[in-house]
């Protein structure tokens, strides 16, 4: 079953680099034990545009969807055989980033 772990930050500031050491250490295991999917780091919220098309036109919106102090810094996308087993992933890869990490199956 595949997982979403999304990093979750509340500060501007870009991961140092001992934590860019440590979530490509990360990123190795992943890959090296068969979880690795796909990772990206995103921009900030402020780079955002939401898009609803739901009326008769479209309608753009700069900035993120939710004015939020915490906000989604990046993502990885990985395999795993059951929940217990993506949240000790998730576990290790909170450490690595040294940020929150949230947890859901991907339907």
């Amino acid at each position: 079953m595949q997982y979403l772990f999304s990093v979750l930050y509340d500060e501007s500031d870009l991961a140092t680099s001992d934590e860019m050491a440590a979530i490509d250490v990360f990123n190795d295991r992943l890959r090296a034990d068969g979880h690795w999917v796909f990772a990206a780091g995103l921009g900030q919220p402020e780079t955002a545009t939401v898009i609803d098309n739901r009326g008769a036109e479209a309608v753009f919106t700069d900035g993120p969807y939710l004015e939020s102090k915490e906000f989604i810094a990046g993502f990885w996308i990985i395999e795993a055989p059951d929940l217990d087993a993506a949240l000790k992933l998730a576990t290790e890869g909170s450490k690595a980033c040294n940020r929150k990490v949230e947890v859901r199956p991907i339907l």
